[in-house]
């Protein structure tokens, strides 16, 4: 249930004192009955967004410039004040107990259950508790059916997904902030690049939030992974950017990737054509809720329909904020090899057009010129290549929805449901062969071991 106060300020207490001084005032964790915190001063809505958002949402609720004033938007609101409390309480005793031995420990109750590891620190049997009491509302049928409804969506749909996401990433001011501070994508991207895939790729298995299986297990590695970082942005950035932007990735806006991932590209096939209802919208909705939980989202964060996930988003999406500088260094290290004004490099330029056309369609020409503005690819024209994308989109999603009525509709998706998802799986081989000429090979998900105490940019060897 999603609690409906107003957005005032948290309840009386002491403050707290850290190392640095006494904590801000809305460094908390929410707990049912407190005042909801009103967002962070940073938190304001970008007309970068709002194509992408009518685009995708329009059928289903009303977009505006300004996001509507809902329960599911003042809770995302709160929770870009904090983080994730179970694991960044396990953070903390790594900080204590030293990394190696407490990562021994959580792997050791992960492949074997916490009775197993010999004086756990209360903080890992705590994390334990709850990832080995799923909550009640959690179906495994209708996660079941959500994966399968998730798979059968079309490649177009997923593309739209990965692209969306990609800009979030690149172009949104939370994320891109942290992922450049992070280093990973311009000094580790081979690594960085295989772990998305892998975990992507996984997670479209049956029974892949099983407690025992090995996705579940990556998938708490990642959790680890960001609470590590979330530590160390918070002392490397210090106080007064948390009070400006609030917590680096924050539990809202894991919910809110949460659920682009999941309703993204069933959303993208409704308005080409390939109609979904709400039922089975809820059905998606609740397979990403599973793993929203098994990320660490708050229970009183995390929808329980579709609607609700979506008001959600519309507001996180909303308020992504424009690039950050760290914008600008990311893609101008990724487009190096473009800069000239020679005959080769205006051909090279020239031939990213399609790829720049195509992300225009998917996303929005302003958040294509913006991930590109300090490039050599700003000008990049991204005509006929963004038309000729919404062809191919049309034809592949009609086509789609002409095969969900054909005989043997419900035949071909058993045999799909049996395997990982082919977009994902294509996008894994990729990955892996990129990474072996890198000399990688495989993905411990232990690249920020050291990057809670600060120390962000290590480039692993």
């Amino acid at each position: 249930m999603l609690p409906q106060e107003p957005m005032t300020g948290p309840p009386n207490r002491e403050p707290e004192t850290v190392d640095e001084g006494k904590k801000h005032r809305f460094d908390y964790y929410f707990r049912t009955g407190m005042p909801l915190r009103p967002p962070p001063p940073r938190v304001a809505p970008s007309g970068l967004w709002f194509e992408t958002r009518k685009r995708m949402l329009a059928p289903w609720i009303d977009v505006q410039r300004v996001p509507a004033d809902t329960p599911q938007a003042r809770i995302m609101a709160d929770h870009l004040w904090q983080g994730d409390e179970l694991m960044d309480g396990v953070v903390a005793a790594l900080a204590r107990e030293g990394t190696a031995a407490g990562r021994g420990m959580l792997d050791r109750a992960l492949a074997r259950g916490i009775e197993t590891v010999d004086d756990p620190p209360a903080e890992l049997v705590a994390l334990f508790e709850h990832l080995d009491n799923p909550p009640e509302w959690f179906d495994p049928r209708r996660w079941e059916r959500g994966r399968r409804l998730w798979l059968n969506a079309s490649m177009s749909g997923k593309t739209a997904m990965l692209i969306q996401d990609f800009m979030g990433t690149f172009v949104g001011a939370e994320v891109a902030s942290a992922t450049g501070a992070t280093g990973r994508y311009v000094h580790d991207p081979y690594r960085r690049n295989l772990e998305t895939a892998n975990w992507f790729r996984s997670m479209t298995v049956a029974g892949a939030l099983d407690r025992w299986s090995p996705t579940f297990q990556d998938t708490v590695r990642v959790r680890l992974m960001h609470a590590q970082v979330r530590s160390g942005l918070k002392k490397a950035w210090g106080p007064e950017h948390f009070a400006r932007h609030g917590n680096p990735i924050s539990n809202a806006t894991m919910m809110g990737a949460a659920v682009t991932f999941g309703l993204t590209p069933l959303c993208f096939d409704h308005v080409h054509g390939r109609r979904i209802d709400t039922e089975r919208l809820d059905d998606v909705m609740h397979y990403w809720a599973g793993i929203a939980h098994v990320f660490g989202v708050a229970g009183e964060l995390i929808p329980a329909t579709a609607l609700d996930g979506m008001k959600m988003v519309d507001y996180m999406v909303a308020n992504a904020g424009t690039a950050p500088e760290w914008t600008a260094k990311m893609a101008g290290a990724a487009t190096s090899g473009f800069a000239g004004n020679g005959p080769v490099a205006r051909a090279k330029i020239a031939a990213t057009g399609p790829v720049a056309g195509m992300m225009a369609y998917y996303s929005s020409d302003l958040l294509v010129r913006e991930l590109l503005a300090a490039t050599p690819l700003r000008d990049v024209p991204l005509q006929p290549w963004k038309s000729a994308t919404a062809l191919v989109s049309v034809a592949e999603v009609r086509a789609r929805a002409l095969g969900d009525r054909l005989p043997g509709a419900r035949a071909r998706l058993d045999r799909k449901a049996r395997r990982d998802d082919p977009m994902w799986r294509w996008q894994s081989r990729i990955a892996k062969a990129a990474a072996r000429r890198a000399g990688i090979r495989d993905t411990p998900y232990d690249h920020h071991d050291g990057s809670a105490g600060g120390q962000l940019s290590r480039r692993r060897r």
